[in-house]
């Protein structure tokens, strides 16, 4: 029993750190300030949702999906670093301001940015994938991989309530104070762009060069 308390704890603290649902917080503020509350509420659950499937997926069969494509970790990373800077120059620029929009375009828009980037990769990026995978291959009995789905849910479940609650800041903001947050994360996820690129990037070269 104790030994399942220990993965538990172990589980729950690694993925909550790399999903980070208060970091995804004003991201996803910005991106939804025009939006009205039930959109709001439509974009964090199908985002969470889409994010929890994602890591699922990746833990029963990452290994296998990224040997069957020839692709790595440190590949996603460089393309997860490409989009978080295209998003994050949009912010810089107050673009994602154009939410307010008629109600088929919202729709759309909903349907868009649920899925990436907030989805994929800004709650279920490649640390998570890999803490996924990794995880899942070292859980050796059926207990311990229906805790590991256990935990990836209720980290879904929190990540929710964490952006559906956000929708209560952004009224406090208003419009100039959301283009002012959109602005100052914009840089903050421009820089956590490059982080990504490089840190992928790096171990790619290192492999090249030092054959």
């Amino acid at each position: 029993m104790n030994e399942y308390i220990t993965l538990g704890v172990l589980y729950f603290t690694s993925f909550f750190t790399l999903i980070n649902p208060f970091g995804v917080m004003p991201v996803f503020m910005t991106m939804t300030a025009g939006l009205d509350d039930q959109a709001r509420k439509k974009t964090a659950r199908k985002a969470s949702l889409v994010a929890f499937l994602t890591l699922v997926a990746f833990a029963f069969s990452g290994q296998l999906m990224f040997e069957f494509f020839g692709i790595s970790v440190n590949s996603f990373r460089i393309v997860g670093g490409i989009i978080f800077f295209m998003v994050g120059w949009d912010m810089l620029q107050a673009r994602l301001s154009k939410t307010k929009v008629s109600g088929n375009e919202v729709k759309e828009y909903v349907n868009d940015i649920s899925i990436t980037p907030l989805a994929i990769p800004m709650i279920c990026g490649p640390g998570a994938i890999t803490n996924a995978i990794v995880l899942m291959e070292d859980a050796k009995d059926f207990t311990s991989q229906a805790l590991l789905i256990g935990i990836i849910f209720l980290i879904r479940l929190i990540t929710f309530i964490v952006l559906w609650g956000s929708t209560k800041i952004s009224k406090v903001l208003g419009d100039t104070g959301n283009k002012i947050l959109m602005r100052l994360m914009g840089l903050i996820v421009m820089v956590i762009a490059v982080e990504f690129f490089f840190s992928g990037l790096k171990p790619i070269l290192q492999d090249i060069f030092l054959r």
